[in-house]
Parts: structure tokens; sequence; C-alpha cells
């Protein structure tokens, strides 16, 4: 069993152009003030990093290292989502995803997945360099637009679009095991990684990839309406992030799973801030504790109702009360008679 670190707080919903949120300096200064004591970086953000210069310079990484830790806090993993979606996009959503590469590969798919590509590998040697043993990202997606089978889809189809899928993530696995650090994907809709059969339909492809691994986040699997905590079970050894973010899911004779194309706030399944959703996070701090998790208990907070300042402050009071500093004795220690080989033969009777 290991005690889980945190409060830590993913930075990328906080991101802004006003104090508290638009300088490193500040986003660390305001975070360690309201309870935090790690920072998950998003590397899109050049204000705040230079993704390039880390994967680059050690000595860019020691300052930018440094500079965290003076306020108090430890930067707990890099994320690549924006650029792992970029990865794999089907044609159909080359539009919407365009805004998320720089205009100089804006209408360029293969330029712009080749950019994606490198971003990625900056960041494996990036991560390195700052002393992480795990990053977060999305897979990407080429078959998301066929999750429900109709029309029928074609035999082989699903096959044909892991084996590409794993043919791009492949190399950039590669570069992180050679930086000795884990690549996390987000089971998330929208992603051709989405649940825990599609994850294993990845991980065969890749050869079952040791860098494959897992950022669980629960509140996806509340909306999905998936067995969140028989999915710890399950995949334990390959979870190696873990996102704290609540959500809830409240069907109605209107809507239900695929939520009408309505508005997060009238939606059946939403995000919530922590502790105003219904996932059970007693049992999740319970089960990750007791299979060993060996990392960051990190708040992503997104809420269509409440506040950001209201639900990271709430939230980092939310994952202190929940972290579970696990015992080295067993409870009924005290009434224990030793060990005593010929004992224990003549209790079984021999």
């Amino acid at each position: 069993m290991k005690t889980i670190k945190g409060p830590a707080l993913f930075l990328a919903q906080f991101l802004g152009d006003k104090a508290p949120f638009d300088t490193l300096d500040n986003l660390c200064n305001w975070a360690a003030s309201i309870g935090y004591r790690g920072i998950q970086i998003p590397t899109w953000a050049g204000h705040i990093i230079d993704l390039e210069k880390a994967a680059k310079s050690k000595t860019y990484c020691s300052e930018l290292k440094g500079k965290v830790e003076s306020y108090g806090l430890q930067i707990t993993e890099l994320s690549t989502h924006l650029q792992g979606q970029l990865v794999a996009v089907h044609p159909a959503y080359d539009v919407m995803f365009d805004g998320f590469a720089p205009k100089e590969v804006q209408k360029k798919p293969k330029a712009r997945q080749k950019w994606a590509v490198q971003q990625l590998k900056w960041a494996a040697k990036a991560s390195q360099n700052l002393g992480l043993n795990a990053h977060a990202t999305f897979s990407g997606a080429l078959i998301w637009h066929t999750v429900y089978p109709w029309p029928q889809r074609p035999a082989g189809l699903v096959n044909t679009a892991f084996k590409e899928l794993a043919k791009r993530w492949t190399p950039i696995l590669n570069a992180f095991d050679k930086a000795g650090v884990d690549v996390c994907y987000e089971i998330h809709p929208g992603e051709d990684l989405h649940d825990g059969v599609t994850f294993e339909r990845f991980l065969e492809a890749t050869g079952n990839h040791k860098r494959a691994n897992i950022l669980y986040d629960p509140s996806h699997f509340v909306l999905q309406q998936l067995d969140y905590l028989s999915f710890i079970d399950i995949y334990h050894e390959r979870i190696k992030m873990f996102h704290v973010k609540d959500a809830e899911f409240n069907p109605n004779g209107r809507s239900g799973i695929y939520g009408g194309y309505q508005d997060w706030v009238d939606r059946p399944g939403r995000f919530r801030s922590l502790g105003d959703g219904q996932t059970d996070f007693v049992s999740i701090f319970s089960k990750l504790s007791r299979y060993g998790f060996d990392g960051w208990a990190v708040v992503e907070w997104e809420c269509c109702i409440k506040d950001q300042e209201q639900g990271a402050r709430e939230g980092a009071e939310f994952v202190a009360h929940h972290i579970i500093n696990v015992t080295e004795k067993a409870f009924d220690d005290f009434a224990s008679t030793g060990a005593d080989e010929k004992l224990n033969r003549k209790i079984i009777g021999l």
C-alpha cells in the first residue's frame, strides 16, 4: 500500500490574462496559498513553460523547478492533452481541432500531425530533465465518429484503426521509454481510448508497450455509466496518474447519455466541482491506496455551475481530507501471539 501524494492542481483551466492566473509565479503563489502542494503544467501554455527549451536545456529545467519549489510546490507532471489530440485526427474534425495547433500548420493535416509528434517527443525529454516519471496526454481519434454502430461498421474497420493509431504512437512511446517516463492516456470520450475495452485494443496493437498507461479520471466514467471502481480492480497496474474530478448523471424522459446537443448545464451528465457530484471518492482513494498507487491526486476543476476559484479552494480541502495515510501495521497486532511453527502445526492438527 502507498499514501497518495497531494493535493495538486492541473493549471489548464485556470490560465488567464489577469492575476493570479497570468504568470507561473502568480499561479504558484495562488495555488500554494489555498493549500496545494503540487501543480500539473499544460505544455501548450508557452507563457508558463517553453517546452522545446525544457527538452533541450537541463539548466532551464533546473530554474523552472526551482521557481516552483520556491513556493513550496512540486511539478507533478507535464501535460500534452492538446498536442496528443493532434497525433490522430479524423478529417471530419480538422476544422475544429486546427485551433490546437500554431497557425503555420493549420489546414495542413500532415504538417500538423508532424508538429504534434515533435511536441510529444520534446515532452518526453522535458519530463526526464525535470525528474518526472509520468506524463498526461490524449490519444487522439480516428474512428470516434463510428462510436455508435450505425451505419454498420465494415468488417475489420476497428482493427485497422487501432493498428494505425498504434503505428503513430509507438515511436512516441519509444521516446518516452528512452526517457524513463510513462505515457498516461486520459481515458476520455472523443478519444479512441475512451474505456477499458478500447485501452485494451490499443495496448494489444502496441505489443503491450510498457509505457502505455492510464490517467484515471472517474468523472468520464460516471458520464458513460461505466463501473469506475471495478475499472481500478482491472487496470490498477496501468494506472499511473489520477485526476480528481467529480460528475453527476441524472437521466430524464427527454435526454440521457448522449445529451441531446445541449450545453453542459442542461445535460443529464455533467462535470461538477469536487463534492457536488455523485462520485464515490472514499472508495476510489481506498482502492488506489490499497493497490499501491504511487502518484499524485491532481484536482482538475471543470464545473458548469460553480466559480473556478471556489472550486479550486474547496478541491484542495476535499483531496486533503480524502488522502489516506496508509497504516504500517495491522489493527489487531495487539492480540498477536507471535510466530511459532510448532504452534501453527498443532493448530492445523499436525
